[in-house]
């Protein structure tokens, strides 16, 4: 482990207990500066979650969704290091000193479920009382960031340069600011938007008065603060500027605010010893569990990027068998061959490939020949678009050359077009992208022939309303839920026909939707009689929901589990105790398909 390399975690542990030490006694502060969001729904939208969960139930839901976990949960890749060396380089960087300071030494636990000793949980705390100065007569420099940025400001993460929206004048380096996010507001035309323009002036007054400390009064001034009244109970912290106004707004990069007191207290594992440990929620880790997966199987991944759950299957495996993980995006591709290899995992094959053509069509599979250039440069690499690299490190160009598939046929080989030639010399001049570069290259599949898998895993894409924190929801409505739940289906189709007799399918979403959790279920039992649920081990989660609902005044009824089904599913809920983010499995054994 690099010396330091778990600065920015113990920094903001010591914050997060100095923040604890101070909050007695402190002045009550205006009800504008604090934390208390109101999660905003599409109308529709929340009339069918309070038809599904009741109005408290959904109440408390919302309110839990608009808030971090208490904790942070740890994966330790156990191909590399183990539980008790992680909690041991944690601390051995002066952490126990700061938690013995407080009369705490807690902080860092083993999971206690059967078979997870191998994830730690960290505690955080909030939401914490913060006082932003004498608010009422002299409103604070404040920064107003966007919502997503705030979304990962209450998760740990510092302010970052492209999340500033708007801040006050004459904000200098070393100024002590206001945090508060800016959440979208209803529009024209149904539509939903900040409509704040980068780099706006904030007042921090709603009348535009300024207080005179002198006179010992308010002062009026033409300038009200049009976004005052947005701001209200979206505070999210205070922080340090490490730039000033007009370097917030000129530079494209780097840290603008690093916070030092926060509404909720996580620590962040950022660039913390890469490779032996993974940040990642207990729902997704339970997932790789419930998949049970055997050394020595052939296992598919449908929609596997960044690699989090993959890579936990890997494990589980002991990095024995083999494991496709398959993402349409070449991009995240490329994160998962980066994940693997930095965790030291060998049994990953990351392909590029459209989850709904998962199955080959007309019996075709590609051919993973090997391409190579015709009198390529001595001890060259070529990655056969028309770019060698020369041993020396250059990019040469071959466009005259002669690429051919290693297959043995001297003949078997094509000639670059004029074309293709001149698309070469102006990727010369400009620089290889990231898909031509030297080890960036990923293999394109056309598909996998039916029955070609032992287990398979579809995480599938989805309305994400489970994910938290979350400050708004409003841009879901009821059509786009349905549209979610039609491409999950066509997505179980594919994997209905990947897995062999005697496998088994496991589907998850990080949504609290029904109808891509329960009504998914449903389908699937309905359409392959082959197909039954299974239980799950290990089973923390709640029941599923069981019944129906009844959509556009009865127009469409959405058909959920029925009696007994319902326990054979996990719903992790993020109002319950367990505070997690929402999330739902379901396991499928396959029985011998019809013909």
């Amino acid at each position: 482990m690099k010396k330091g390399g778990g600065r920015p975690f113990f920094k903001t542990i010591r914050t997060l207990f100095s923040t604890l030490h101070n909050q007695t006694n402190k002045p009550k502060m205006d009800e504008r500066y604090s934390y208390n969001p109101k999660l905003k729904w599409n109308s529709k939208v929340e009339e069918y979650f309070i038809k599904a969960y009741g109005v408290d139930h959904f109440s408390k839901i919302s309110k839990a969704l608009a808030r971090p976990s208490c904790y942070s949960c740890i994966r330790v890749n156990t191909l590399k290091s183990t539980s008790d060396a992680v909690i041991e380089k944690l601390l051995e960087i002066e952490l126990r000193s700061a938690v013995l300071g407080y009369g705490q030494d807690n902080l860092i636990t083993k999971c206690q479920i059967p078979g997870l000793d191998y994830v730690l949980f960290v505690k955080g705390s909030g939401p914490h009382t913060i006082t932003y100065g004498d608010a009422a007569s002299t409103p604070p420099k404040e920064v107003l960031v966007s919502r997503k940025c705030a979304e990962a400001v209450l998760r740990g993460a510092q302010v970052f340069v492209p999340g500033v929206l708007a801040c006050s004048a004459h904000v200098e380096i070393g100024d002590r600011v206001s945090v508060s996010v800016a959440v979208e507001q209803p529009g024209s035309e149904n539509k939903w938007g900040v409509g704040i323009t980068r780099g706006t002036i904030l007042q921090g007054t709603l009348t535009g008065k300024k207080y005179n400390v002198a006179l010992r009064t308010d002062i009026a001034f033409n300038m009200p603060d049009p976004y005052y009244s947005e701001r209200s109970g979206l505070y999210i912290g205070q922080g340090t500027t490490h730039m000033s106004r007009a370097g917030m707004f000129r530079a494209s990069e780097g840290i603008a605010v690093e916070m030092t007191e926060r509404v909720f207290d996580l620590p962040s594992f950022h660039s913390l010893l890469e490779g032996e440990i993974f940040l990642q929620n207990l729902p997704s880790i339970i997932t790789a569990h419930v998949l049970d997966p055997q050394q020595g199987e052939r296992i598919l991944d449908m929609c596997a990027a960044p690699g989090g759950k993959t890579t936990a299957i890997a494990i589980l495996m002991r990095d024995k068998g083999e494991i496709i993980a398959m993402d349409r995006s070449h991009n995240k591709v490329l994160d998962i061959k980066k994940l693997a290899a930095e965790m030291g995992i060998s049994c990953i094959t990351p392909y590029r490939l459209d989850a709904l053509k998962s199955v080959c069509q007309n019996n075709e599979s590609i051919e993973f020949a090997t391409q190579h250039c015709v009198k390529e440069p001595v001890g060259a690499k070529c990655d056969c678009t028309g770019l060698c690299e020369s041993p020396n490190g250059d990019m040469t160009s071959i466009a005259t050359k002669k690429c051919q598939p290693d297959v043995g046929n001297e003949g078997g080989g094509k000639y670059l077009s004029k074309a293709e030639t001149r698309k070469n010399i102006r990727r010369l001049k400009n620089g290889p992208g990231r898909s031509h570069s030297v080890g960036g290259r990923v293999e394109k599949e056309k598909g996998f022939f039916p029955g070609s898998f032992d287990r398979v895993l579809l995480d599938a894409p989805c309305s994400a309303l489970g994910l938290r924190p979350r400050l708004f929801a409003g841009e879901e409505s009821v059509e786009s839920l349905r549209k979610h739940g039609k491409y999950q289906r066509k997505m179980f189709d594919q994997a209905v026909q990947l897995v062999r007799p005697g496998g088994i399918i496991v589907y998850s979403t990080c949504t609290i939707n029904p109808g891509e959790n329960e009504a998914l279920v449903r389908y699937a039992l309905d359409t392959y009689k082959f197909l039954s649920l299974a239980p799950q081990n290990p089973r923390i989660g709640g029941p599923g929901l069981v019944g129906h609902c009844e959509l556009f005044d009865g127009e469409i009824t959405e058909e959920w589990l029925r009696p007994g089904e319902e326990e054979l599913v996990q719903r992790f809920d993020p109002s319950s105790s367990l505070d997690t983010i929402g999330f739902f499995i379901a396991k499928f054994k396959v029985a011998q398909k019809d013909s």
